[in-house]
C-alpha cells in the first residue's frame, strides 16, 4: 500500500469520526473507475473501525437516466447488488439507492412526446431532467432529515483544468480544508481522491480487489473495449456532463460520434448496432428543417432562424417511435429482457400527443405494427398516470400511497356512477379496515 493511499484512508477515517452528530455521507457512484476507487477506499477505511463507531450513515447513490448504455447498465446493476448484499454481511452502515427521472422528465417523453430536439451543446435539456434533478431531490431529502449532509465525489484534479479550478475555488477553511461548499444549502462536498493521478488509480484497482467481492476485471475490460470513460454523477452545473466518448446515455447526441459505443460493437457487442443506428439518426436529423415545426409548443411562430426552430413535427415523432420499437425488438432477440422504452413512457407519450390535439397518431397502432400485438388505444391513454406518479412521490411510504390511491378509486367509482350516496361511509369503513391490518 502506497503512502498516498494510506494518507487518504486516514483522512477518510478522521472525517468519518469528526462529527458529534454525524451528518450522513452521500457517495455519488457511477460505476466508473473514479467512483469505484472512492467507494472502495471509504469501505476499507470504515471497515477498519470498531463496529460501535460505525454510526454515520453512508448512502451510495447511483443515477439511472433510463437511457444508459445497456452494456454498462447491466454491469452497474450487478455491482450495486453485490455492494448492498456484502454491506449487510459485513455490518457496514452502507445502503444503495438508485435515482431516476420523473416520468414527465424522461428522455422519451420529452423527445417523442413533446418533440424536444435531440440535445446538443447549446440546448442540453437532458442534463437537468435526467441527472441533476433526481439526485438533487434525494440529497435534499437527506438534508431535511438531519439538517446537513456531506457529498463524497470521485472528482480528481488531473481529469481536466476546468474541474481542477472548480475544486480549488470552492474549498473552504474548515475541517482541515477537506470540505468545499455545494450549491445546495447545508451541503458540503468531500473529494478525498482529488489528487490521485489516473495511472496511480488504475494501478490501485489492478492490485486491490473490491471489498464487496470479485475483482475489477470486468470494469477494466469495459474500459478497454469501449476506450472511453465513465459519465460522472452530475449534481450541479459545474460538474462536467457526458461527452468525449464517456460511458453514459446511448442516445447522447452532444458528441458528434459515440466512440465508446462503436468500440464496444467493434469488440464483439454487435447486438448494439440498432442502438448506434438510432442515435446516428437523431444526430443527422436534429437540424433537418423538414423534421422541425416553425412554432414552439406554446403556439408562437418563430423566425426562420436555427436557434428558434420548434419541436419535431408530429409525423417525425411517430416515425422515431416506430424506429425505436423496431430497434428494441431487434435487440431483444439476443437480450430478451432489455427494454429501451417502458410501458409507462408509452402511455405518457400518448397522453402528451392527445393533449397537443395536433396528433392523428396512435401509440397503440405503432406498437401493434412493430410487435404484432392487439393493444387498444385505451391501453395507452391512462389520464391518471401523472397524478399517480405525483401522489407516489408525495407519500412517505408505499403503504400511505396504497391507502390514498384506494380512497381515490372509491371516490372515482362513485363519481362515475353519478351516485355519491354512501361515499363517506365507504371511505370510513376502508380506513378502519386498513388500520386493523397495521
Amino acid at each position: 500500500m502506497t503512502e498516498d493511499i494510506k494518507f487518504i484512508l486516514s483522512e477518510i477515517e478522521d472525517q468519518y469520526l469528526h462529527d458529534d452528530n454525524p451528518r450522513p455521507w452521500i457517495i455519488g457512484f457511477s460505476g466508473g473507475k473514479d467512483s469505484t476507487m472512492l467507494l472502495q477506499l471509504v469501505w476499507l477505511a470504515i471497515r477498519a473501525l470498531p463496529k460501535e463507531l460505525r454510526t454515520r450513515r453512508i448512502y451510495v447513490v447511483c443515477n439511472d437516466t433510463l437511457v444508459e448504455n445497456p452494456k454498462i447498465s447491466s454491469f452497474i446493476h450487478k455491482t450495486l447488488q453485490d455492494i448492498q448484499a456484502e454491506a449487510v454481511k459485513q455490518a457496514m452502515p452502507i445502503t444503495v439507492h438508485q435515482t431516476t427521472p420523473r416520468l414527465e422528465d424522461t428522455f422519451w417523453v420529452n423527445l417523442l412526446g413533446k418533440g424536444y430536439p435531440a440535445p446538443n451543446n447549446t440546448f442540453r435539456w437532458c442534463t437537468d431532467r435526467l441527472k441533476i434533478n433526481p439526485t438533487t431531490e434525494f440529497i435534499k431529502a437527506k438534508i431535511s432529515e438531519v439538517g446537513e449532509a456531506i457529498i463524497l465525489l470521485g472528482t480528481r484534479s488531473d481529469e481536466s483544468a476546468t474541474r481542477a479550478r472548480s475544486i480549488e475555488k470552492s474549498k473552504i477553511h474548515i475541517e482541515s480544508q477537506r470540505l468545499r461548499k455545494h450549491m445546495l444549502p447545508n451541503a458540503f462536498v468531500f473529494a478525498p481522491i482529488s489528487d490521485i493521478l489516473t495511472d496511480d488509480l488504475w494501478q490501485y484497482l489492478l492490485q486491490v480487489n473490491p471489498p464487496w467481492g470479485g475483482t475489477h476485471r470486468d470494469l477494466i475490460t469495459l474500459y478497454r473495449n469501449a476506450n472511453g470513460g465513465d459519465c460522472p454523477l452530475v449534481i450541479d452545473t459545474t460538474t462536467p456532463s457526458c461527452g468525449n466518448s464517456r460511458f453514459g446515455c446511448w442516445v447522447c447526441t452532444v458528441v458528434k460520434k459515440d466512440k465508446s459505443m462503436d468500440a464496444l460493437i467493434d469488440n464483439g457487442e454487435d447486438w448494439l448496432e440498432p442502438l448506434a443506428e438510432f442515435r446516428d439518426m437523431l444526430q443527422d436529423n436534429r437540424n433537418n428543417r423538414e423534421w422541425r415545426q416553425k412554432w414552439r409548443r406554446n403556439g408562437s411562430e418563430q423566425e426562420q432562424d436555427e436557434k428558434d426552430w420548434g419541436p419535431y413535427v408530429p409525423e417525425r415523432r411517430a416515425y422515431m417511435l416506430k424506429i425505436l420499437l423496431q430497434a428494441q425488438k431487434e435487440v431483444q432477440k439476443t437480450e430478451k429482457d432489455l427494454v429501451l422504452i417502458n410501458f409507462q413512457e408509452l402511455v405518457a407519450i400518448q397522453v402528451t400527443w392527445h393533449r397537443d390535439s395536433i396528433f392523428q397518431y396512435s401509440v397503440a397502432s405503432i406498437f401493434n405494427d412493430v410487435y404484432g400485438t392487439g393493444y387498444e388505444n385505451s391501453d395507452f391513454n391512462d389520464q391518471n398516470i401523472f397524478e399517480k406518479q405525483i401522489l407516489k412521490e408525495a407519500c412517505q411510504t408505499e403503504e400511505d400511497f396504497e391507502l390514498i390511491n384506494e380512497l381515490l378509486e372509491i371516490q372515482k367509482s362513485k363519481y362515475i356512477l353519478v351516485n355519491n350516496y354512501g361515499l363517506q361511509s365507504d371511505i370510513e369503513n376502508h380506513i378502519e379496515s386498513y388500520s386493523k391490518k397495521l
